[in-house]
Protein backbone atom coordinates (compact mmCIF):
# COMPACT_ATOMS: atom_id res chain seq x y z
CA UNK A 1 0.00 0.00 0.00
CA UNK A 2 1.77 3.51 -1.18
CA UNK A 3 0.97 6.45 1.08
CA UNK A 4 2.04 10.10 -0.28
CA UNK A 5 2.17 13.64 1.72
CA UNK A 6 2.45 16.88 0.12
CA UNK A 7 4.82 19.18 1.90
CA UNK A 8 5.09 23.12 1.70
CA UNK A 9 7.98 25.07 3.29
CA UNK A 10 7.68 28.51 5.21
CA UNK A 11 10.36 30.48 7.33
CA UNK A 12 9.39 31.39 10.98
CA UNK A 13 11.92 33.61 12.21
CA UNK A 14 15.57 31.75 11.67
CA UNK A 15 13.32 28.55 11.23
CA UNK A 16 12.13 26.52 8.03
CA UNK A 17 9.03 25.29 8.76
CA UNK A 18 8.31 21.88 6.55
CA UNK A 19 4.52 20.74 6.38
CA UNK A 20 2.70 18.21 5.62
CA UNK A 21 -0.25 18.72 4.04
CA UNK A 22 -2.09 15.37 4.04
CA UNK A 23 -2.07 11.71 3.98
CA UNK A 24 -4.17 9.77 1.09
CA UNK A 25 -3.26 5.72 1.30
CA UNK A 26 -4.96 3.77 -1.64
CA UNK A 27 -5.41 0.23 -1.95
CA UNK A 28 -3.53 -0.92 -5.01
CA UNK A 29 -5.60 -2.86 -7.66
CA UNK A 30 -4.30 -5.77 -6.73
CA UNK A 31 -4.67 -5.20 -3.26
CA UNK A 32 -8.50 -4.28 -3.76
CA UNK A 33 -8.83 -7.35 -5.86
CA UNK A 34 -7.97 -9.19 -2.55
CA UNK A 35 -10.28 -7.22 -0.49
CA UNK A 36 -13.24 -8.09 1.41
CA UNK A 37 -16.16 -6.13 1.61
CA UNK A 38 -17.05 -5.75 4.98
CA UNK A 39 -20.32 -4.88 6.58
CA UNK A 40 -20.11 -1.50 8.81
CA UNK A 41 -21.56 -1.50 12.00
CA UNK A 42 -20.79 2.59 13.76
CA UNK A 43 -22.61 2.20 16.87
CA UNK A 44 -22.72 6.37 18.55
CA UNK A 45 -22.98 6.76 21.91
CA UNK A 46 -24.40 10.21 22.96
CA UNK A 47 -22.05 12.39 25.82
CA UNK A 48 -20.28 9.64 26.68
CA UNK A 49 -16.39 10.35 28.29
CA UNK A 50 -13.96 7.99 27.61
CA UNK A 51 -13.77 7.04 31.29
CA UNK A 52 -16.98 6.15 31.22
CA UNK A 53 -15.67 2.26 29.80
CA UNK A 54 -13.86 0.49 32.37
CA UNK A 55 -11.43 -0.71 29.99
CA UNK A 56 -10.13 2.56 29.00
CA UNK A 57 -10.43 3.60 32.66
CA UNK A 58 -9.04 1.55 35.41
CA UNK A 59 -10.75 3.67 38.50
CA UNK A 60 -14.38 3.49 36.54
CA UNK A 61 -16.64 2.62 39.27
CA UNK A 62 -18.88 0.97 36.91
CA UNK A 63 -17.95 -2.30 34.50
CA UNK A 64 -18.67 -2.15 30.73
CA UNK A 65 -18.18 -5.66 30.34
CA UNK A 66 -19.47 -5.42 26.43
CA UNK A 67 -17.79 -2.54 25.06
CA UNK A 68 -14.64 -3.94 26.64
CA UNK A 69 -15.47 -7.40 25.05
CA UNK A 70 -15.27 -5.32 21.60
CA UNK A 71 -11.57 -3.99 22.83
CA UNK A 72 -10.60 -7.22 23.62
CA UNK A 73 -10.94 -9.03 20.31
CA UNK A 74 -10.53 -6.11 18.21
CA UNK A 75 -8.35 -2.23 18.93
CA UNK A 76 -8.99 0.75 21.34
CA UNK A 77 -7.73 3.88 20.56
CA UNK A 78 -6.62 6.14 23.20
CA UNK A 79 -5.90 9.29 21.12
CA UNK A 80 -8.99 9.48 19.55
CA UNK A 81 -11.23 12.61 19.22
CA UNK A 82 -14.63 13.57 17.85
CA UNK A 83 -14.34 16.91 16.06
CA UNK A 84 -16.05 19.25 18.63
CA UNK A 85 -17.34 19.38 21.97
CA UNK A 86 -20.94 19.34 21.31
CA UNK A 87 -23.23 17.16 18.90
CA UNK A 88 -23.89 18.36 15.75
CA UNK A 89 -20.69 19.84 14.65
CA UNK A 90 -19.01 15.85 15.56
CA UNK A 91 -22.00 14.35 13.42
CA UNK A 92 -21.53 16.54 10.72
CA UNK A 93 -17.66 15.75 10.60
CA UNK A 94 -18.24 12.07 11.06
CA UNK A 95 -20.51 11.81 7.94
CA UNK A 96 -18.63 14.27 5.53
CA UNK A 97 -14.95 14.24 7.00
CA UNK A 98 -15.13 17.68 7.00
CA UNK A 99 -15.00 19.92 10.17
CA UNK A 100 -18.57 21.58 10.61
CA UNK A 101 -17.04 25.08 10.91
CA UNK A 102 -16.10 24.86 6.75
CA UNK A 103 -19.68 25.03 6.52
CA UNK A 104 -22.54 27.69 8.41
CA UNK A 105 -22.58 26.24 11.26
CA UNK A 106 -19.31 28.33 13.33
CA UNK A 107 -20.78 27.66 16.68
CA UNK A 108 -23.29 25.54 18.45
CA UNK A 109 -25.92 22.96 18.03
CA UNK A 110 -28.71 22.71 15.47
CA UNK A 111 -32.06 22.26 17.03
CA UNK A 112 -35.54 19.85 15.82
CA UNK A 113 -36.96 22.65 13.83
CA UNK A 114 -33.69 23.59 12.28
CA UNK A 115 -32.91 23.64 8.55
CA UNK A 116 -30.45 20.91 7.34
CA UNK A 117 -26.94 21.49 7.66
CA UNK A 118 -25.09 19.31 5.09
CA UNK A 119 -24.91 20.84 1.95
CA UNK A 120 -26.80 18.67 -1.09
CA UNK A 121 -24.16 17.88 -3.50
CA UNK A 122 -22.00 16.72 -0.36
CA UNK A 123 -20.52 13.70 0.08
CA UNK A 124 -21.50 11.21 2.65
CA UNK A 125 -19.99 8.01 4.12
CA UNK A 126 -23.57 6.40 3.27
CA UNK A 127 -23.45 8.38 -0.20
CA UNK A 128 -19.99 6.34 -0.81
CA UNK A 129 -20.78 3.25 0.44
CA UNK A 130 -24.05 3.20 -1.55
CA UNK A 131 -22.46 3.74 -4.65
CA UNK A 132 -20.48 1.34 -4.37
CA UNK A 133 -22.97 -1.57 -3.41
CA UNK A 134 -24.11 -1.10 0.29
CA UNK A 135 -26.90 -1.43 1.77
CA UNK A 136 -27.32 2.61 4.33
CA UNK A 137 -29.42 2.79 7.04
CA UNK A 138 -29.57 4.87 9.84
CA UNK A 139 -31.06 4.56 12.79
CA UNK A 140 -31.15 6.79 16.00
CA UNK A 141 -30.60 10.61 16.51
CA UNK A 142 -29.99 12.81 13.41
CA UNK A 143 -28.94 16.31 14.62
CA UNK A 144 -28.40 17.69 11.42
CA UNK A 145 -31.63 19.37 10.70
CA UNK A 146 -33.97 18.32 8.55
CA UNK A 147 -35.94 20.94 5.86
CA UNK A 148 -39.79 20.99 7.39
CA UNK A 149 -42.62 22.09 4.86
CA UNK A 150 -43.51 25.39 6.49
CA UNK A 151 -47.14 26.62 7.47
CA UNK A 152 -45.64 29.96 8.85
CA UNK A 153 -42.78 31.53 9.49
CA UNK A 154 -42.71 30.55 13.45
CA UNK A 155 -40.44 28.42 14.86
CA UNK A 156 -42.98 25.77 15.37
CA UNK A 157 -45.24 26.17 12.40
CA UNK A 158 -44.36 23.03 10.66
CA UNK A 159 -46.50 20.83 8.33
CA UNK A 160 -45.55 17.52 10.06
CA UNK A 161 -48.04 15.63 7.91
CA UNK A 162 -45.81 16.38 4.68
CA UNK A 163 -42.63 14.57 3.69
CA UNK A 164 -39.56 16.82 4.79
CA UNK A 165 -36.22 16.91 2.75
CA UNK A 166 -32.71 17.60 3.94
CA UNK A 167 -32.64 14.21 6.40
CA UNK A 168 -30.43 11.17 6.09
CA UNK A 169 -32.55 9.55 3.19
CA UNK A 170 -31.15 12.74 1.60
CA UNK A 171 -27.82 12.06 2.52
CA UNK A 172 -26.75 8.46 0.78
CA UNK A 173 -29.01 6.36 3.75
CA UNK A 174 -31.69 3.93 2.37
CA UNK A 175 -33.93 4.49 5.51
CA UNK A 176 -34.08 5.84 8.46
CA UNK A 177 -35.89 5.51 11.84
CA UNK A 178 -35.33 7.78 14.42
CA UNK A 179 -35.62 11.48 15.80
CA UNK A 180 -34.80 14.45 14.51
CA UNK A 181 -32.32 16.26 17.55
CA UNK A 182 -31.26 15.43 21.22
CA UNK A 183 -33.93 13.51 22.93
CA UNK A 184 -34.50 16.53 25.39
CA UNK A 185 -35.19 18.76 22.14
CA UNK A 186 -38.83 19.09 21.07
CA UNK A 187 -40.92 18.39 19.18
CA UNK A 188 -40.73 14.92 20.52
CA UNK A 189 -41.76 12.12 17.66
CA UNK A 190 -40.46 8.88 15.61
CA UNK A 191 -39.12 9.39 12.17
CA UNK A 192 -39.42 6.89 9.36
CA UNK A 193 -37.56 7.84 6.36
CA UNK A 194 -38.70 11.20 5.35
CA UNK A 195 -42.10 11.26 7.64
CA UNK A 196 -43.30 11.61 10.90
CA UNK A 197 -44.58 8.31 12.22
CA UNK A 198 -47.04 10.13 14.03
CA UNK A 199 -47.97 13.70 14.50
CA UNK A 200 -47.38 15.42 17.61
CA UNK A 201 -50.76 16.18 18.95
CA UNK A 202 -49.96 16.82 22.35
CA UNK A 203 -47.38 19.16 24.49
CA UNK A 204 -45.05 18.42 27.31
CA UNK A 205 -43.53 21.06 29.92
CA UNK A 206 -39.98 20.79 31.20
CA UNK A 207 -38.68 18.16 32.97
CA UNK A 208 -36.86 18.10 36.67
CA UNK A 209 -33.56 16.91 36.52
CA UNK A 210 -32.72 14.59 35.81
CA UNK A 211 -34.00 13.59 33.26
CA UNK A 212 -34.11 16.56 32.06
CA UNK A 213 -35.99 17.66 28.71
CA UNK A 214 -37.01 20.82 27.50
CA UNK A 215 -41.39 21.46 26.99
CA UNK A 216 -42.60 21.08 23.39
CA UNK A 217 -44.55 19.24 21.08
CA UNK A 218 -45.17 15.45 21.25
CA UNK A 219 -46.72 12.67 20.00
CA UNK A 220 -48.68 10.08 21.60
CA UNK A 221 -46.57 6.97 21.52
CA UNK A 222 -43.59 8.73 22.02
CA UNK A 223 -42.19 8.37 25.96
CA UNK A 224 -38.47 9.06 26.62
CA UNK A 225 -37.57 6.30 28.53
CA UNK A 226 -38.91 3.89 26.18
CA UNK A 227 -36.65 5.43 23.30
CA UNK A 228 -33.16 3.90 23.59
CA UNK A 229 -35.07 0.38 23.60
CA UNK A 230 -37.37 0.80 20.53
CA UNK A 231 -34.30 2.26 18.47
CA UNK A 232 -32.54 -0.98 19.43
CA UNK A 233 -35.28 -3.08 18.31
CA UNK A 234 -35.18 -1.30 14.85
CA UNK A 235 -31.77 -1.85 15.06
CA UNK A 236 -31.31 -5.99 15.65
CA UNK A 237 -34.00 -5.67 13.05
CA UNK A 238 -32.23 -4.63 10.39
CA UNK A 239 -29.32 -7.24 11.02
CA UNK A 240 -31.98 -9.93 11.39
CA UNK A 241 -32.81 -8.88 7.86
CA UNK A 242 -29.48 -8.92 6.67
CA UNK A 243 -28.76 -11.92 7.52
CA UNK A 244 -32.10 -13.56 5.67
CA UNK A 245 -31.01 -11.10 2.23
CA UNK A 246 -28.99 -12.66 -0.19
CA UNK A 247 -25.14 -12.70 0.51
CA UNK A 248 -24.31 -10.39 -2.62
CA UNK A 249 -24.92 -6.87 -0.41
CA UNK A 250 -22.94 -5.47 1.70
CA UNK A 251 -24.67 -3.41 4.36
CA UNK A 252 -23.91 0.10 6.93
CA UNK A 253 -25.42 0.52 9.75
CA UNK A 254 -24.86 3.63 11.31
CA UNK A 255 -26.85 3.28 14.99
CA UNK A 256 -26.57 6.46 16.51
CA UNK A 257 -27.69 6.32 20.22
CA UNK A 258 -29.76 8.63 22.53
CA UNK A 259 -27.90 8.06 25.38
CA UNK A 260 -26.38 8.65 27.70
CA UNK A 261 -27.12 12.30 26.92
CA UNK A 262 -30.20 13.55 28.79
CA UNK A 263 -33.03 12.97 29.64
CA UNK A 264 -30.94 10.89 31.98
CA UNK A 265 -33.70 7.52 31.99
CA UNK A 266 -32.72 4.74 31.99
CA UNK A 267 -35.01 1.89 32.39
CA UNK A 268 -36.28 0.09 35.28
CA UNK A 269 -33.99 -2.92 34.89
CA UNK A 270 -30.79 -0.39 34.73
CA UNK A 271 -31.93 1.56 37.99
CA UNK A 272 -29.63 1.23 40.80
CA UNK A 273 -27.27 -1.05 37.74
CA UNK A 274 -24.33 0.57 38.72
CA UNK A 275 -25.10 1.83 42.56
CA UNK A 276 -23.97 5.19 41.61
CA UNK A 277 -26.27 7.44 40.22
CA UNK A 278 -28.97 7.53 37.36
CA UNK A 279 -25.97 8.37 34.75
CA UNK A 280 -24.25 5.45 35.83
CA UNK A 281 -27.04 3.43 35.13
CA UNK A 282 -28.00 4.59 31.88
CA UNK A 283 -24.06 3.97 30.48
CA UNK A 284 -24.56 0.60 32.28
CA UNK A 285 -27.51 0.17 29.66
CA UNK A 286 -25.60 1.83 26.77
CA UNK A 287 -23.16 -1.28 27.70
CA UNK A 288 -26.52 -3.37 27.11
CA UNK A 289 -27.14 -2.24 23.65
CA UNK A 290 -23.75 -2.66 22.55
CA UNK A 291 -23.93 -6.42 23.89
CA UNK A 292 -27.17 -6.40 22.30
CA UNK A 293 -25.92 -5.78 18.86
CA UNK A 294 -22.93 -8.27 19.22
CA UNK A 295 -25.02 -11.16 19.91
CA UNK A 296 -27.36 -10.19 17.20
CA UNK A 297 -24.26 -10.29 15.15
CA UNK A 298 -22.88 -13.64 16.39
CA UNK A 299 -26.24 -15.11 15.79
CA UNK A 300 -26.78 -13.85 12.60
CA UNK A 301 -23.64 -15.43 11.25
CA UNK A 302 -22.55 -11.67 10.75
CA UNK A 303 -19.67 -10.95 12.76
CA UNK A 304 -16.43 -12.52 10.88
CA UNK A 305 -17.47 -10.11 7.87
CA UNK A 306 -18.40 -7.22 10.10
CA UNK A 307 -16.35 -4.05 11.06
CA UNK A 308 -17.89 -2.67 14.42
CA UNK A 309 -16.84 0.64 15.52
CA UNK A 310 -18.12 1.78 18.93
CA UNK A 311 -16.92 5.86 19.88
CA UNK A 312 -19.07 9.05 21.66
CA UNK A 313 -19.92 12.29 20.12
CA UNK A 314 -17.75 14.08 22.27
CA UNK A 315 -17.36 13.96 26.20
CA UNK A 316 -19.01 13.38 29.06
CA UNK A 317 -21.97 16.34 29.83
CA UNK A 318 -22.33 18.78 33.50
CA UNK A 319 -25.75 16.84 33.52
CA UNK A 320 -24.18 13.66 34.28
CA UNK A 321 -23.98 15.20 37.92
CA UNK A 322 -19.95 14.82 38.22
CA UNK A 323 -19.82 16.02 41.67
CA UNK A 324 -21.98 13.45 42.66
CA UNK A 325 -19.85 11.09 40.48
CA UNK A 326 -16.65 11.67 42.12
CA UNK A 327 -17.94 10.52 45.47
CA UNK A 328 -18.20 7.47 43.73
CA UNK A 329 -14.54 7.99 43.09
CA UNK A 330 -15.30 8.09 38.97
CA UNK A 331 -14.27 10.47 36.44
CA UNK A 332 -15.85 10.38 33.01
CA UNK A 333 -12.78 12.39 31.74
CA UNK A 334 -10.57 9.74 32.84
CA UNK A 335 -7.94 12.79 34.48
CA UNK A 336 -8.27 14.90 31.22
CA UNK A 337 -9.11 18.15 31.96
CA UNK A 338 -12.91 19.56 30.93
CA UNK A 339 -15.75 18.15 29.81
CA UNK A 340 -18.64 18.12 27.32
CA UNK A 341 -18.85 21.42 24.75
CA UNK A 342 -14.90 22.30 25.85
CA UNK A 343 -11.62 22.59 23.59
CA UNK A 344 -9.75 20.77 26.58
CA UNK A 345 -9.31 17.01 25.88
CA UNK A 346 -12.28 16.01 28.19
CA UNK A 347 -14.57 17.95 25.59
CA UNK A 348 -13.48 15.72 22.75
CA UNK A 349 -11.23 13.10 23.59
CA UNK A 350 -13.70 10.08 23.40
CA UNK A 351 -13.55 6.33 23.42
CA UNK A 352 -12.84 4.71 20.01
CA UNK A 353 -12.78 1.05 19.53
CA UNK A 354 -12.79 -1.46 16.18
CA UNK A 355 -13.58 -4.58 15.59
CA UNK A 356 -12.66 -6.68 12.28
CA UNK A 357 -12.14 -10.23 12.77
CA UNK A 358 -9.24 -11.36 10.35
CA UNK A 359 -7.99 -8.14 9.83
CA UNK A 360 -7.54 -5.44 13.26
CA UNK A 361 -5.26 -7.56 15.66
CA UNK A 362 -7.38 -8.53 18.88
CA UNK A 363 -6.39 -6.83 21.93
CA UNK A 364 -4.40 -3.98 20.68
CA UNK A 365 -4.05 -0.41 21.96
CA UNK A 366 -2.63 2.56 19.69
CA UNK A 367 -2.16 5.66 20.74
CA UNK A 368 -2.20 6.76 17.28
CA UNK A 369 -3.91 10.96 16.92
CA UNK A 370 -7.42 9.92 15.14
CA UNK A 371 -10.53 11.67 14.72
CA UNK A 372 -14.09 10.23 13.83
CA UNK A 373 -14.12 12.70 10.77
CA UNK A 374 -11.77 9.69 9.12
CA UNK A 375 -14.44 7.49 8.52
CA UNK A 376 -15.03 8.78 5.25
CA UNK A 377 -11.41 8.44 4.26
CA UNK A 378 -11.40 4.93 5.61
CA UNK A 379 -14.26 3.68 3.60
CA UNK A 380 -12.94 5.43 0.52
CA UNK A 381 -9.44 3.87 0.66
CA UNK A 382 -11.58 0.01 1.94
CA UNK A 383 -13.37 0.35 -1.65
CA UNK A 384 -10.09 1.54 -3.49
CA UNK A 385 -12.33 4.56 -4.68
CA UNK A 386 -10.17 7.94 -4.40
CA UNK A 387 -12.32 11.04 -3.13
CA UNK A 388 -12.96 13.86 -5.60
CA UNK A 389 -11.39 17.05 -4.61
CA UNK A 390 -14.34 18.95 -2.68
CA UNK A 391 -15.05 15.41 -0.58
CA UNK A 392 -13.38 14.53 2.90
CA UNK A 393 -10.96 17.50 2.64
CA UNK A 394 -10.32 16.53 6.55
CA UNK A 395 -10.51 12.90 6.40
CA UNK A 396 -7.26 10.60 6.48
CA UNK A 397 -7.59 6.72 6.00
CA UNK A 398 -7.34 4.70 8.75
CA UNK A 399 -7.61 1.53 7.05
CA UNK A 400 -3.64 0.73 7.76
CA UNK A 401 -4.33 1.01 11.21
CA UNK A 402 -7.14 -0.94 11.08
CA UNK A 403 -5.43 -3.55 9.02
CA UNK A 404 -2.88 -3.55 12.15
CA UNK A 405 0.16 -2.10 10.12
CA UNK A 406 1.44 -0.26 12.69
CA UNK A 407 1.96 3.45 13.57
CA UNK A 408 4.56 4.44 10.88
CA UNK A 409 1.66 3.61 8.15
CA UNK A 410 -0.21 6.36 9.15
CA UNK A 411 0.35 9.85 9.14
CA UNK A 412 -1.66 13.13 9.44
CA UNK A 413 -0.35 16.55 9.85
CA UNK A 414 -2.79 17.98 12.84
CA UNK A 415 -6.18 17.48 13.39
CA UNK A 416 -8.31 20.55 15.04
CA UNK A 417 -10.41 20.69 17.86
CA UNK A 418 -13.54 22.78 18.14
CA UNK A 419 -15.58 24.23 21.49
CA UNK A 420 -19.51 24.47 21.95
CA UNK A 421 -18.67 28.40 21.32
CA UNK A 422 -16.59 27.83 18.18
CA UNK A 423 -13.27 28.29 19.73
CA UNK A 424 -10.45 26.10 17.51
CA UNK A 425 -7.42 24.43 18.74
CA UNK A 426 -4.99 22.58 16.57
CA UNK A 427 -3.10 19.38 17.80
CA UNK A 428 0.64 17.98 16.08
CA UNK A 429 2.35 15.28 18.23
CA UNK A 430 2.37 16.33 21.29
CA UNK A 431 1.80 20.03 21.03
CA UNK A 432 -1.69 21.07 21.52
CA UNK A 433 -2.05 25.27 20.70
CA UNK A 434 -5.57 26.71 22.01
CA UNK A 435 -6.63 29.84 20.11
CA UNK A 436 -8.51 31.08 23.14
CA UNK A 437 -7.90 31.90 26.87
CA UNK A 438 -9.56 29.29 28.26
CA UNK A 439 -11.85 26.25 27.95
CA UNK A 440 -14.07 27.84 24.98
CA UNK A 441 -16.97 25.88 26.42
CA UNK A 442 -18.76 25.45 29.59
CA UNK A 443 -16.08 24.61 32.55
CA UNK A 444 -13.71 27.23 34.03
CA UNK A 445 -12.51 29.60 32.55
CA UNK A 446 -15.73 30.11 30.76
CA UNK A 447 -15.60 32.36 27.75
CA UNK A 448 -16.36 35.79 29.04
CA UNK A 449 -15.09 37.71 32.54
CA UNK A 450 -13.79 33.77 33.50
CA UNK A 451 -10.86 35.06 30.95
CA UNK A 452 -9.81 38.27 31.59
CA UNK A 453 -6.23 39.21 31.77
CA UNK A 454 -5.17 35.83 30.77
CA UNK A 455 -3.03 35.28 27.80
CA UNK A 456 -4.90 34.54 24.56
CA UNK A 457 -3.18 31.53 23.18
CA UNK A 458 -2.73 28.13 25.36
CA UNK A 459 0.08 25.73 24.30
CA UNK A 460 0.26 22.15 25.85
CA UNK A 461 2.42 19.80 26.03
CA UNK A 462 0.19 16.75 26.09
CA UNK A 463 3.02 14.18 26.73
CA UNK A 464 4.38 15.57 29.72
CA UNK A 465 1.07 17.31 30.88
CA UNK A 466 -2.17 15.23 29.68
CA UNK A 467 -3.91 17.06 32.11
CA UNK A 468 -3.16 20.70 30.44
CA UNK A 469 -2.36 21.92 33.78
CA UNK A 470 0.54 24.29 32.41
CA UNK A 471 0.46 27.01 29.72
CA UNK A 472 3.79 26.80 27.69
CA UNK A 473 2.81 29.61 25.35
CA UNK A 474 5.24 32.16 26.35
CA UNK A 475 8.42 29.62 26.79
CA UNK A 476 7.75 28.42 22.79
CA UNK A 477 6.73 31.33 21.12
CA UNK A 478 8.56 29.83 17.86
CA UNK A 479 5.87 26.60 18.55
CA UNK A 480 2.86 28.42 18.68
CA UNK A 481 4.05 30.76 15.33
CA UNK A 482 4.81 27.13 13.40
CA UNK A 483 0.55 25.68 14.81
CA UNK A 484 -0.99 29.51 14.10
CA UNK A 485 0.63 29.09 10.79
CA UNK A 486 -0.37 25.58 10.34
CA UNK A 487 -4.27 26.91 11.38
CA UNK A 488 -4.40 29.54 9.58
CA UNK A 489 -3.09 27.54 6.28
CA UNK A 490 -6.14 24.67 6.68
CA UNK A 491 -8.76 27.55 7.21
CA UNK A 492 -7.41 29.45 3.65
CA UNK A 493 -6.76 26.42 1.56
CA UNK A 494 -10.65 24.86 3.02
CA UNK A 495 -8.86 21.79 3.31
CA UNK A 496 -6.08 19.95 5.90
CA UNK A 497 -5.11 16.93 3.69
CA UNK A 498 -3.59 16.80 0.17
CA UNK A 499 -5.88 18.30 -2.51
CA UNK A 500 -7.27 21.36 -4.56
CA UNK A 501 -7.84 24.34 -2.19
CA UNK A 502 -11.40 24.17 -1.59
CA UNK A 503 -14.17 26.87 -0.38
CA UNK A 504 -15.15 27.08 3.01
CA UNK A 505 -18.93 29.00 3.40
CA UNK A 506 -17.74 32.40 3.85
CA UNK A 507 -18.99 34.58 7.15
CA UNK A 508 -18.83 38.48 8.45
CA UNK A 509 -19.00 37.50 11.99
CA UNK A 510 -17.00 34.98 13.17
CA UNK A 511 -14.76 35.98 15.91
CA UNK A 512 -13.56 33.13 16.87
CA UNK A 513 -10.64 33.65 13.76
CA UNK A 514 -9.49 37.22 15.22
CA UNK A 515 -6.44 35.38 15.80
CA UNK A 516 -5.39 34.86 12.55
CA UNK A 517 -3.78 38.53 12.48
CA UNK A 518 -1.05 37.52 14.76
CA UNK A 519 -0.08 34.48 12.30
CA UNK A 520 0.62 36.61 9.33
CA UNK A 521 1.13 35.42 5.90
Amino acid sequence: MKSFCIFGCRAVGSVLLLTCYGFAPQLSAAESSKATRPNIVYILADDMGIGDVSCLNSNSAWQTPNIDRLAREGMAFTDAHSASGVCTPSRYALLTGRYSWRGRLKQGVLHGYDPSLIEPDRLTVPGLLRAHGYATAMIGKWHLGVDWVRSGSGKEEVDFAQPFGGGPVAHGFDSFYGITASLDMPAYFYIENDRVVQLPTGRIGDSPKPPMWRAGRISPDFHHEEVLPRLTERALAFLAAQSAAPKTKPFFLYFALTAPHTPISPTREFQGKTHTNPYGDFTAQVDAVVGQVLAALDDRGLAKNTLVIFTADNGCSPAANLEELRKFHHDPSAGYRGHKADLYEGGHRIPFIARWPGHTPAGQRSAQTVGQLDLLATCADLLAAPLRANAGEDSVSMLPLLNGQGPTSFSRAALVHESDQGWLAIRQGKWKLCFCPGSGGWSFPKPGKDCEGLPPFQLFDLASDPAEKTNLAAAHPDTVQQLGWLMRSYIELGRSTSGAPQTNTPSTNWPQTAWMKDFPK
